[in-house]
């Protein structure tokens, strides 16, 4: 007889992704309360600029606690480096080339190996870009994604 525990494949978590730029609070924190989030994972190098607005460190994380119960960890290792940050933001290098070097950098890291899929399940990760397409963000999703097999990413 087949033991069905071993026959079942690995229950599927949901990973989210944001970023705050273009959108009030309101629909920001509309959106994680709506999808569930349970833990905010800021993955920006820099969470403490005057040009974050309601996403700097301190305000985001008591934002989260009280208006929605989600908790909040900065995860910095899965930022970039500020030298393939800023020669990006500098257009230094196209898209391509910071994908190339950031994909590099989180192979280097092995997130995976550190983080636990049920601590990433319901979890969102945060950047400032507003859409995930040329977000380092999406890079780190898709990471995990490969690295564990059973990560669903949804883009807020």
């Amino acid at each position: 007889m087949t033991d069905a525990v071993n026959d079942t494949p690995p229950t599927p978590i949901k990973l989210f992704t944001i970023g705050f730029t273009g959108q009030s609070a309101e629909e920001f924190f509309g959106k994680l309360q709506r999808a569930g989030v349970k833990t905010l994972f800021d993955v920006r190098l820099t969470n403490v600029s005057q040009l974050a607005g309601f996403a700097k460190r301190r305000d985001i994380e008591y934002f989260l606690r009280t208006i929605a119960g989600i908790g909040y960890v900065h995860e910095k290792d899965l930022a970039p480096t500020k030298d393939i940050l800023d020669d990006y933001k500098k257009k230094r290098v196209e898209w391509a080339e910071y994908e190339e070097r950031f994909t590099r950098l989180v192979l280097d890291r092995q997130p995976d190996q550190r983080l636990r899929p049920d601590e990433l399940d319901g979890g969102c990760l945060l950047c400032s870009e507003h859409e995930p397409e040329h977000c380092h963000r999406r890079l780190v999703a898709e990471y995990l994604q490969r690295a564990w097999g059973n990560v669903e990413v949804i883009h807020l």
